[in-house]
């Protein structure tokens, strides 16, 4: 029986998330797996990958055969390192200390680069989002400016509506005040 490691898509249609797993070669791809590796969610950036690196070594050793974009990612979480470690820890090579020396400066390394790349990405995003707000509100002063000479009509046309209205009301005053008198006097 031939095994593959290989991705098993799950998700909905257009956010597509994997399984990472252990399968016989013949079986469909989302059909029966070995075990499940882990997880890889392209989503997100950096894309979020969750794996059992000892389980993943032990299926290499075993004669398992990665798909090329599972080859990239057992790469990229440092799976493939351990396995050739090991490989050189069987040969004598190495001992199992200096491997264990070795992968951890790798994997120390690898988090610093993901870690300044994370970084970058949230600082991109705080520029993105500063950029929008002055964006905004040079919009937002051009509005106003262009509103101005309406605003100020408006107010001249409630200012003028005011203005005849008090010499209205002092006008009806006055002829009441006339009448009263007329009406004293009579």
């Amino acid at each position: 029986m031939s095994v593959k490691i290989r991705l098993q898509r799950h998700g909905k249609k257009g956010k597509p998330f994997y399984w990472i797993i252990a399968a016989d070669a013949r079986a469909k791809r989302d059909g029966k797996y070995l075990d499940k590796i882990g997880t890889y969610n392209p989503n997100e950036n950096p894309a979020v990958i969750d794996l059992d690196i000892d389980s993943a070594v032990k299926w290499l050793q075993n004669g398992a055969q990665p798909t090329d974009t599972v080859r990239a990612i057992l790469s990229y979480k440092g799976a493939m390192l351990k396995n050739h470690l090991a490989g050189g820890v069987a040969k004598g090579a190495l001992t199992e200390e200096q491997a264990e020396e070795k992968f951890k400066a790798w994997v120390a390394e690898k988090e610093g680069k993901v870690s300044t790349k994370e970084e970058k990405l949230a600082q991109a995003n705080v520029k993105a989002k500063e950029d929008a707000l002055a964006a905004e509100k040079v919009v937002n002063e051009a509005r106003i400016e262009a509103a101005k000479p309406v605003v100020e009509e408006v107010i001249e046309k409630v200012a003028a509506e005011e203005a005849t209205q008090e010499v209205a009301t002092e006008t009806i005053d006055d002829a009441a005040a006339q009448a009263s008198k007329e009406e004293t006097k009579a």
